[in-house]
C-alpha cells in the first residue's frame, strides 16, 4: 500500500481526485471505458469536488455506489443517493451508466440486481474511505472477509451511526438507520485500483490499526494492506498516530 500524507484536507482531496482522474483517463484509453466505485461521507468532499473538475470522457464512465441505509428517503440530507447526484452527477455530463443504491427497494432483491451488474463490469477505480471503527463501506468490525456476494445487507453497530450523528447527517441517534445495503469486502479487493481518502483527526486511531496493525475482520479497513495497488491519501491531522519510520 503506498501512503501519501498531506498538509490538509483540501490538498489531500486534490491530491486523490488527480490521481483518480489519471487512472480513469488510463481505463478509458486502455479499454474505451472506465467502471469506477464511488463512495460518500465527509472524506470524499474534497476528492470528489477536484474529480469532477477534471477533463475526462464521462460518456464512457460507469459508476457504481459503495452503500446506502436502508429504508432511508431519497430526499433525506442523509441519503447517500441525494449525495451522489448533487455533489457529482449533477456537475457531470451523463455518464455511460450509473448504479445507485436504492436503500427502499426490497434489499435481497437489489443486492442481487446490483450484483449482476458489477459481476458483468470489472471495477478499473474505487474511491473509498475508512470509518472511525475501521469499516470499509458499511462492512463494520466484525466484517465478512469470505462472502463472494458482490453486495451483502448488514447492521450498523453503535460506533458507526455515532459517526453519522456527530457528522451532522441525523438530528438524533434513533434517526440514523441500523441496517444498510454495502459493497462486500472482497467486491471492492476485486477493484484494480484504490484510492481511499481519509481525513481528520478523528479517523487517527483507524488509520493506524489500518495501516501499521495486522489484518483483522475487527479492523476491516486493515485489508487494504493486501491490495496490490491501493494508495491511501492522509492529512497530518489523520496520519498523527502513525510511526513515521514504519512509512518509510
Amino acid at each position: 500500500m503506498k501512503v501519501i500524507v498531506t498538509a490538509n484536507p483540501v490538498e489531500l482531496g486534490k491530491n486523490a481526485g488527480l490521481e483518480a482522474a489519471k487512472r480513469i483517463r488510463e481505463a478509458i484509453a486502455a479499454n474505451g471505458y472506465a467502471n469506477i466505485i464511488l463512495a460518500t461521507g465527509t472524506s470524499q468532499f474534497e476528492t470528489l469536488k477536484t474529480l469532477t473538475a477534471q477533463e475526462i470522457d464521462w460518456s464512457r464512465v460507469v459508476m457504481f455506489h459503495l452503500d446506502e441505509y436502508i429504508g432511508l428517503p431519497e430526499t433525506a440530507p442523509a441519503s447517500f443517493r441525494k449525495y451522489l447526484k448533487e455533489r457529482f452527477l449533477a456537475n457531470l455530463p451523463p455518464l455511460k451508466a450509473v448504479y445507485l443504491v436504492n436503500g427502499e427497494a426490497d434489499p435481497a432483491a437489489e443486492c442481487e440486481r446490483l450484483g449482476e451488474m458489477i459481476r458483468r463490469q470489472p471495477i478499473d477505480v474505487a474511491l473509498v474511505g475508512i470509518g472511525e471503527n475501521g469499516h470499509l463501506g458499511f462492512n463494520d468490525p466484525p466484517a465478512d472477509f469470505e462472502t463472494n456476494q458482490p453486495f451483502i445487507v448488514v447492521r450498523l453497530d453503535e460506533d458507526c451511526r455515532r459517526q453519522q450523528l456527530a457528522e451532522g447527517w441525523f438530528d438524533t441517534l434513533e434517526a440514523v438507520p441500523g441496517r444498510a445495503i454495502t459493497m462486500s469486502i472482497r467486491q471492492i479487493l476485486a477493484s484494480r485500483q484504490i484510492i481511499c481518502s481519509v481525513p481528520d483527526s478523528r479517523k487517527a486511531a483507524a488509520v493506524r490499526d489500518t495501516l501499521q496493525r495486522s489484518i483483522s475482520n475487527l479492523n476491516p479497513a486493515s485489508i487494504l494492506q493486501s491490495h496490490p495497488a491501493c494508495t491511501c491519501y492522509l492529512d497530518k491531522a489523520s496520519a498523527e498516530l502513525l510511526d513515521q519510520n514504519a512509512l518509510l
